[in-house]
């Protein structure tokens, strides 16, 4: 039995490979047959990266990120039985405004995907007369309204968190630059409504370690668990050859998550294997979902590998919270309530 709950729905068919008995280092593993989605998935659409996924009916359906043959972004849906064989949707998710007319933004990339109260929310990164989120709803993945744009430039990384708290619905994101910004902290803004955003509070900034000393991201939506919510996140190194992506843990406290409780020190997962070392941007490792499982504490983490494929790891969630624990070091930044 789990020491640590998730406060999260069962999800009886997550997808799922045991730790290796040879793993050593932090309690995260990827998947054997990696990577799930390869070059040139669909017609039209080269690479297929940094994508979210989520629980549907007796399935999972995702919103993925596909870099046209013209490079420019989009999102593409795609459907799955078992969380690992995709098939991905040939034409671009087809938004509209809150009226039901054609509303499609220039170019959108990086989504994440969350559910609260029985519907869907995507956000995104898009033009809005420079870099900054966009945000759709839907209930049936049929259609996609989007919403008014939460911020404005410069902005990226976004994610809600799957529930409201204090009755507010909290988002997480990244403010940043026009070009490919060499600094960022996390920060939080509050909602009543998803129309207008406020009570703006900094989370986190680079850390005490080198895998992370140039800047930040919020990746997977928050886990709800027993100790506090669990951020999977992504850290860049500067290094002579260029940026280096890796994923970071941290645990968030449940009624004030500016607060940052628990920072692991050590990197979860850095590029190692050949499809996060080579690929268009290469040595990136950068997560956008997971698929958790509340009664066996298992959680199935998806990953965008060096802007090229989508790639899986597993954790559990005794393992992955202890380690963070045992590892943790934290800033005088981390622990304050992020108000200044």
């Amino acid at each position: 039995m789990n020491k640590i709950k998730m406060i999260s729905p069962s999800v009886k068919n997550i997808p799922w490979q045991d730790k290796p008995a040879n793993h050593s280092g932090a309690p995260v593993w990827r998947y054997s047959d990696n990577p799930i989605i390869h070059r040139n998935p669909v017609e039209g659409v080269s690479r297929i990266f940094n994508s979210a996924v989520i629980p549907y009916r007796d399935g999972f359906v995702g919103v993925f990120r596909g870099e046209q043959v013209n490079g420019i972004p989009n999102i593409y849906l795609g459907r799955s039985k078992d969380g690992i064989s995709w098939e991905i949707n040939k034409e671009k998710i087809l938004f509209e405004d809150e009226n039901g007319k054609p509303f499609m933004p220039k170019y959108a990339y990086d989504p994440r995907l969350v559910n609260i109260d029985d519907t869907y929310y995507i956000m995104w990164c898009q033009d809005f007369y420079g870099p900054s989120i966009g945000l759709a709803k839907t209930k049936d993945f049929k259609k996609f309204v989007r919403l008014e744009n939460p911020f404005i430039p410069y902005n990226r990384n976004a994610v809600l968190f799957p529930r409201k708290i204090n009755g507010n619905y909290i988002m997480l994101s990244r403010p940043s630059d026009t070009g490919h910004t060499p600094f960022g902290d996390i920060f939080l803004s509050q909602s009543p409504d998803l129309v207008y955003w406020g009570k703006h509070r900094h989370v986190m900034g680079v850390g005490n370690s080198w895998w992370e000393n140039l800047k930040v991201g919020s990746g997977a939506a928050p886990i709800e668990t027993s100790e506090g919510w669990l951020l999977l996140y992504h850290g860049v190194n500067g290094t002579c050859s260029g940026y280096v992506y890796s994923m970071g843990g941290a645990i968030l406290d449940i009624d004030n998550p500016s607060i940052v409780k628990y920072r692991c020190e050590n990197f979860l997962l850095t590029p190692e294997e050949w499809y996060e070392e080579r690929g268009f941007v290469p040595n990136v490792c950068f997560p956008c979902a997971t698929i958790h499982d509340s009664d066996s504490g298992k959680i199935a983490i998806y990953y965008g590998a060096a802007d090229s494929y989508v790639a899986l790891a597993f954790t559990h969630i005794d393992e992955i919270i202890n380690y963070i624990k045992k590892h943790s070091s934290v800033t005088e930044s981390d622990t304050e309530i992020g108000k200044r």
